[in-house]
């Protein structure tokens, strides 16, 4: 018998292959900055803050590097926030379907841009900007291009979102965003909120808006009340401002330290959510949504608060969190 190896037959053997990969990241790269005793990280899927701290305590309530953002946490809500009923609507004498991603309400939930990988423009080590170009699509045929840009400083965490129509035709465009304040380890009954606004937004079982209200008794925020029992998922309007033109939104938690969120005149409307109803029971009342946002739920159809971006035009937005 003759044997005819792999060097004398002129084969071309296989390299042994290398050990198991690890997964890449549902989030995808990971963008850490920091200034001081204060870091954040920023996902490249959704520009999602995933994480923010001051020392060892967390001012956000983060989810893992290799997690899905199990509630929209740190989400940039763009091109509308909250709810969108039946996922239709109509712009300019033009009716879109866009797909529904709230089957049990049957809505089209905080926007495009959560799910999509975003483009790192500028990072330096305390600031980060990425950018998301929205391709037109049968439900949104709009061209718009968004920049978030996150920079640490002393007072805290800021973020600027700047929207532009690179499109021929006017664009609908909101804008929103969804934190979710840390109670530092207690429970969030042991928590009080404050928040700078006089009128809640009433809705219907879909949570739809139907109207406006004043905010009274348990809805009350204006003085800080305890959160024991209260089950929120609201927005609010008629925001109240400071000397300084911020209005706020304020988790005082047992150790002392208050997670706050707060947004320039550039927005003037918060949804605030204790996250009882989540579907992923492990989350719920872990921490408190709080959601700087142009407009409310359903704008693409009411027109309130929708901003209508004109060709060629930019808007920009600006709100920043804290621990106070």
């Amino acid at each position: 018998m003759t044997t005819i190896s792999a060097a004398t037959s002129g084969a071309q053997t296989t390299p042994a292959s290398p050990g198991p990969k690890t997964p890449p990241a549902p989030s995808g790269a990971q963008f850490r900055i920091a200034l001081g005793d204060q870091r954040a990280t920023i996902t490249e899927v959704g520009a999602n803050l995933r994480e923010y701290a001051v020392g060892d305590r967390d001012v956000i309530t983060s989810f893992g590097e290799h997690e899905l953002a199990p509630a929209s946490n740190g989400g940039v809500l763009i091109p509308w926030p909250n709810r969108l009923a039946d996922g239709q609507y109509a712009f300019d004498g033009v009716e879109y379907q866009l797909p529904i991603t709230e089957p049990d309400r049957a809505t089209a939930l905080h926007g495009l841009g959560s799910w999509e990988r975003w483009t790192v423009v500028a990072h330096d080590a305390a600031s980060v900007a990425l950018e998301l170009a929205l391709v037109p699509v049968p439900g949104y045929p709009f061209a718009v291009r968004v920049r978030v840009t996150y920079t640490l400083s002393q007072s805290g965490l800021h973020i600027r979102v700047a929207a532009t129509n690179e499109g021929a035709q006017a664009a609908p465009y909101g804008v929103g965003f969804h934190p979710w304040l840390s109670p530092g380890g207690a429970a969030l009954d042991e928590c009080t909120l404050r928040l700078d606004a006089t009128s809640r937004v009433t809705t219907d079982a879909r949570l739809l808006p139907t109207g406006t209200e004043p905010a009274a008794g348990g809805f009350d925020f204006r003085a800080p009340q305890s959160l024991r029992g209260i089950a929120l998922d609201d927005a609010y309007v008629d925001v109240i401002r400071d000397g300084d033109g911020l209005s706020w939104l304020l988790l005082a938690a047992p150790d002392g330290r208050t997670a706050a969120v707060w947004m320039d005149a550039t927005m003037d409307t918060w949804q605030v959510c204790t996250g009882d109803a989540l579907s992923n029971v492990a989350v719920r009342r872990t921490g408190l949504a709080a959601e700087p946002m142009s407009c409310i739920a359903d704008a693409f159809r009411t027109g309130d608060r929708l901003i209508r971006l004109e060709p060629g035009a930019s808007h920009e937005v600006t709100w920043g969190i804290a621990l106070l």
